[in-house]
């Protein structure tokens, strides 16, 4: 396996140099695969992929004007979620998938952008349900048209601050996209999302230009303030979602 270089960038896809990002930390790196392939062909393996349409991603997609919404001359494609892990490249390996469970996943544009600048890819398993696609859509129109943070590489940033990588990945203007796919294509959330926009509604999440900055001052009073919040709203929050896919009682017993 090809060593990574301290200058070359860092295989999470964050746009740092290895020796400022993960370098020091590479357990935290699923390092299986990097090296083995150029960038190039990669990209290549990735964008040869067979495209498809599960659930209702044919329909919310041809029902977005993502130019008009976000600025950008940008589409998305869906690949196969299964076919994705199954090319076995560093950061393919998506445990649902694996599990046959419903998911997707944004793949990082560090893997495709140069070989196709035009679209974002989403690999998305075949039995995909909506809040799931609507979750990952509005990665897509986050990162075009609001935080322009990329998902999955903000670990990094979690791991310096002390905060759940939740809180710095779905930050207030993906929660202003996830409410409007919500709402534009009437997508019943689970759980997880319906917290999500529960937490939008009530201007708890972190703005993108905080997390961009690294300021971790307000990144930690912010996340400790979301936290404080759920807790003190346990019994509304509950009573939100205890009807909703994904819910999980919040005063089970634990082993």
């Amino acid at each position: 396996m090809k060593k990574i270089g301290r200058n070359d960038p860092c295989p999470c896809g964050s746009g740092k140099k290895f020796k400022k990002c993960h370098m020091g930390r590479e357990d935290d790196l699923s390092v299986e695969g990097i090296g083995e392939i150029s960038l190039e062909e990669m990209a290549a393996r990735i964008i040869s992929l067979p495209l498809v349409h599960y659930g209702r991603s044919r329909e919310i997609v041809d029902g977005l004007d993502i130019p008009a919404l976000t600025g950008q001359p940008v589409g998305i494609k869906f690949v196969d979620l299964k076919d994705y892990n199954d090319l076995n490249i560093f950061g393919s390996i998506h445990p649902k998938a694996l599990k046959g469970r419903s998911g997707g996943v944004f793949i990082n544009l560090y893997k495709t952008a140069k070989a196709d600048p035009e679209h974002i890819y989403l690999a998305i398993s075949r039995n995909i349900d909506e809040s799931t696609l609507a979750h990952e859509i509005a990665h897509v129109l986050d990162y075009l048209g609001g935080s322009k943070l990329v998902p999955g590489t903000l670990e990094a940033l979690s791991l310096e601050l002390g905060v759940p990588v939740d809180h710095l990945e779905h930050p207030d203007e993906y929660g202003y996209w996830l409410d409007y796919l919500s709402r534009t294509f009437d997508i019943q959330l689970d759980a997880d999302d319906a917290i999500i926009a529960h937490l939008y509604e009530k201007g708890r999440l972190i703005k993108g230009k905080e997390i961009q900055a690294n300021n971790g001052l307000i990144i930690r009073s912010k996340s400790d303030g979301m936290l404080k919040y759920l807790s003190a709203h346990s019994e509304e929050v509950d009573a939100l979602i205890r009807d909703l896919p994904g819910y999980i009682r919040q005063d089970r017993k634990k082993d």
